[in-house]
């Protein structure tokens, strides 16, 4: 997707050879124009299926995945990473690794959102290692739903997770496919 890479390029800041941050559009401030046209990007790229669900994990997943539910017509749903009181009951969980934070979470959703009749896209704004997809797919597993596909709004691919995703039987779907972020530079793919 040009427009996302044309801001990566213009915007992102390579913190180190695995590290790029993207916090004046899309991880803190967020560019809602940009936003709007992932969404549709997305929307475009699963009109196949029959989406009746939006998956995401807090916090940055979130705006690409309301802006993908408002193209498509759907509820999206986001995976709480902090315990809440009011989400006790019925809880869908699986435990992530943070490659940014280096930190552990258990994330949920509540079942009383996901049943066998749903079919779900996933949109997460960063695939590394898989640990959040993998977690995600998990859940909607454990909620008896079908998983139409993952959109990622920006692959490391030089890190294992559209691989460890793929071997599941997964379709990953990613707007900008990082191939490196040496000296830094960001190098895409295709």
């Amino acid at each position: 997707m040009k427009m996302l890479k044309d801001k990566i390029a213009a915007e992102g800041i390579v913190l180190s050879d695995e590290i790029l941050k993207v916090d004046s559009f899309l991880n803190h401030q967020i560019d809602p124009v940009l936003m709007y046209q992932i969404g549709k990007e997305f929307a475009k790229r699963f009109q196949e299926e029959p989406i009746t669900k939006i998956v995401t994990i807090e916090s940055s997943g979130i705006a690409p995945a309301v802006m993908a539910g408002l193209v498509l017509g759907v509820p999206v749903i986001f995976a709480r990473k902090r315990q809440s009181l009011t989400l006790n009951e019925n809880l869908l969980t699986a435990t992530v690794y943070s490659f940014t934070k280096h930190t552990e979470s258990t994330i949920a959703i509540s079942g009383s959102y996901l049943n066998q009749e749903d079919h779900v896209l996933i949109i997460d704004d960063f695939l590394a290692n898989g640990e959040a997809a993998n977690g995600l797919a998990g859940i909607i597993n454990q909620s008896e739903a079908s998983l139409a596909g993952i959109g990622i709004v920006i692959e490391k691919s030089f890190q294992q997770g559209r691989k460890k995703l793929e071997e599941q039987g997964i379709k990953v779907e990613s707007l900008a496919r990082v191939n490196s972020l040496t000296n830094g530079i960001v190098d895409f793919l295709n």
